[in-house]
């Protein structure tokens, strides 16, 4: 069977954000009608008060039902603003779930060398910065922008037909507000990015003058450490005094803005020349309808202004994490192999056929390596440090593919094997123990409900720890900690989880190499139960000794 690497892009942004909108679809169709309903009631109240005032100004008492219809669209205008704030939070928050749900599944789908081309900061930033990023973007990203230009659409048109001379005023001043308003804003992230920076370097400052502090009076340079403290704190300070000048800045001119394009528009309208009525003429309620329209504008002007900034972080946000769905994954495993179908073949257990194998182009560990281990063997692989131990057994484990000739198990690709036969068919013990979060036993099951807790306790007995775990004040159950056993009792554990799945090959990684004597022994005694009735393939010189097995020179 040919391997072929998998790059398919069913899990992008876009069709995750898809499947989400049809899984919630009240939630998406709630959003919908909050946005259009809140953009709506919000432009109805001028015009009732309009009316109002028109009613007034002609002597006319005013209907109880024009009353109660401009509180009851008030109202109802906060109450859709909470909804769609409400909803776009549940949204947001579906989103998150989906994201993080699509990267952790991608993550088991990919090869190991993955992890080894990228840092483990770049990963997680995409699990955490990146997603929050998208989630803004819906939170008060596009959503809040495309609500904010229908209102200012809307009350341009409004305008257009109350007044054509102020609709005209305002396409020539609102660019510049608009202008304005992204001046002072990309200027404000600027010094708010400062500041957090200034912040950060104070808060590494103080612990690394602690831990040095004796290098530091050796040397006699507290006043070097003040003055950096100092300097660190200054641009704090710089950062927030500018954050708070543009801040104090912005409103007074928008302010003064609006009254000088209310005021103008007023005088205008009282003149009585007939031409500049035309444009600018009106009567009082419109008068007043229209102020409320123009305060009311440059609101959402001043939101735009800060939704194309959280749209600019998010896209950055959208592109890496679609980066890291396009990763390659690893090769197709065959679904199809039984465990016992592929012991009964005939086959050795283990064979390398002129194996050719490198991290990069350019450095080769292994060249046309070939050899073979029987069913029932014990194997100790020797050889200089860097010789390619270490990477046999990754290429055993299917963590990568050689580069040229055959890694092969009872005569099939070890990168083939899928998952729900490894761990029946590996046990891999480390020179270090990988503890997870859990219980004592779940550090041997790993989470495996196919090994039962009648095995997990077989498997210590073989090695001599059950009677340690069971004097533990919940035995199996109590929480793990790192202070829980001592160097050689974790070694030991580590034996326990690698035999508790019964697994037909055993590899050992250089299990004894931080252990004293005394304990080696005590690991050793126990690896021989552990290796009965098992093909094993080591690293390890004593191990070779103690077990009498046939040595490879790598």
């Amino acid at each position: 069977m040919n391997a072929v690497a998998k790059t398919e892009n069913r899990s992008g942004m876009l069709l995750v954000i898809r499947d989400v909108i049809k899984e919630n679809k009240g939630v998406s169709l709630g959003i919908a009608v909050a946005v259009v309903g809140a953009v709506v009631c919000a432009l109805l109240p001028p015009l009732v008060l309009e009316r109002v005032i028109d009613l007034l100004t002609e002597g006319n008492g005013i209907p109880y039902s024009l009353a109660i219809a401009y509180f009851v669209l008030m109202a109802l205008t906060s109450l859709l603003d909470s909804a769609r704030e409400s909803l776009l939070v549940v949204f947001g928050q579906k989103i998150t779930h989906g994201l993080r749900t699509t990267l952790s599944e991608k993550l088991t789908r990919l090869p190991a060398d993955t992890f080894v081309k990228q840092e483990p900061g770049a990963v997680v930033s995409r699990f955490v910065n990146d997603v929050d990023t998208v989630e803004t973007l819906f939170t008060s990203g596009i959503i809040s922008m495309f609500s904010d230009a229908c209102k200012v659409i809307s009350i341009f048109a409004i305008l257009f037909i109350k007044n054509r001379g102020l609709a005209l005023v305002l396409l020539l001043v609102v660019p510049f507000i608009f202008l304005f308003t992204r001046r002072v804003q990309k200027r404000m992230l600027a010094a708010q990015i400062s500041n957090r920076v200034a912040v950060g370097k104070v808060t590494n400052h103080v612990p690394e003058t602690i831990r040095c502090i004796r290098t530091v009076h050796s040397l006699h340079k507290e006043k070097y450490m003040r003055d950096v403290y100092d300097k660190h704190i200054q641009d704090s300070y710089d950062a927030v005094e500018k954050t708070n000048f543009y801040d104090s800045v912005y409103s007074p001119v928008i302010l003064v803005i609006n009254a000088v394009v209310v005021a103008v528009v007023m005088l205008l309208s009282a003149t009585g020349n007939p031409r500049i009525q035309t444009f600018f003429g009106m009567s009082v309620g419109t008068a007043v309808a229209v102020i409320n329209y123009i305060s009311t504008v440059f609101a959402p002007l001043e939101s735009i202004g800060m939704e194309i900034q959280t749209i600019q972080s998010a896209v950055a946000g959208v592109h890496r994490i679609n980066e890291f769905l396009s990763l390659e994954e690893r090769y197709e495993t065959d679904e199809s192999m039984d465990l016992e179908e592929l012991m009964e073949s005939g086959r050795p257990c283990v064979e390398l056929k002129d194996v050719t194998f490198g991290y990069d182009r350019d450095r080769k560990v292994l060249n046309h390596l070939s050899f073979t281990v029987e069913t029932g063997e014990q194997v100790t692989l020797s050889g200089r440090t860097g010789a390619g131990k270490s990477t046999i057994f990754k290429l055993l484990l299917g963590q990568y593919r050689a580069d040229a000739g055959e890694v092969l198990l009872y005569g099939r690709d070890a990168s083939l094997l899928p998952d729900h036969i490894r761990r029946k068919f590996f046990g891999y013990v480390e020179q270090n123990f990988k503890m997870v979060p859990g219980t004592v036993l779940d550090q041997i099951t790993l989470f495996d409900t196919s090994i039962s807790r009648e095995m997990a306790k077989n498997a210590a007995m073989t090695v001599g720890l059950h009677d340690t775990i069971e004097k533990l004040e919940e035995g199996y159950d109590t929480p793990c900690t790192s202070s829980l056993f001592s160097q050689g009792q974790w070694q030991l554990l580590s034996i326990v989880r690698a035999i508790a799945s019964q697994p037909k090959l055993l590899l050992l990684d250089e299990i004894t190499a931080n252990l004293d004597a005394e304990t080696e022994q005590t690991v050793l005694e126990a690896l021989q139960k552990a290796c009965k009735n098992r093909t094993v393939i080591s690293i390890s010189h004593r191990l070779y000794r103690h077990s009498g097995g046939r040595e490879i020179t790598i």
